[in-house]
């Protein structure tokens, strides 16, 4: 009888931990925005040779701050999209500020953007934007991040227009960085 009650207890406890990782993935992994405009928060974060970045120093270009992590299947996805839109865009005021938010940050993220090629337009190459080391608290910073990747638009006077959660759309996000620019 007691086995029986405990292996009960254990069954519907998986059943439930299922269901709630389920759940997550969900959530992390539907595409969704929200357009509410407010001032863009200030932080600052270390790069990959330890200097100090800050989205202030970015002010007068439209910036795309793109949280995403090593082991981020839909980042990778992204990733070469992040490179052309730095190529095509960076001459006309525009920079993507990459925020790495793996737990191990330097230790995962310097090698992978070290030895890591992306195929973009025929050629592999390497990731060309700013790189920062992210934590809980820049997140937090930016309303909170429920998935990977969150990609956070902001506008040459410093005010955040649009956030985006999970894989969105290549060309609905260059319309959006387009009508920034």
């Amino acid at each position: 009888m007691k086995k029986t009650s405990l292996l009960v207890i254990i069954v519907a406890l998986l059943m439930a931990v299922t269901l709630v990782v389920q759940r997550t993935r969900r959530i992390a992994a539907a595409p969704r925005s929200s357009t509410a405009i407010t001032e863009a928060p200030s932080f600052s974060a270390k790069d990959l040779h330890d200097a100090d970045v800050s989205l202030a120093q970015y002010k007068g270009k439209v910036v795309l701050v793109n949280f995403w992590a090593t082991w981020c299947g839909p980042c990778r996805i992204e990733i070469p999209w992040m490179i052309e839109f730095q190529n095509k865009y960076g001459p006309r005021g525009f920079t993507v500020l990459g925020v790495a938010m793996d737990d191990d940050g330097k230790k995962d993220v310097e090698p992978f953007i070290r030895d890591e090629r992306f195929s973009v337009a025929g050629q592999r190459v390497p990731v060309n934007y700013p790189i920062v080391i992210g934590n809980e608290a820049v997140g937090d910073k930016f309303g909170g991040l429920i998935g990977l990747p969150t990609s956070v638009l902001i506008s040459r006077d410093g005010k955040k227009i649009k956030t985006f959660i999970g894989l969105v759309d290549y060309d609905k996000l260059s319309k959006e960085i387009e009508g920034q620019l």
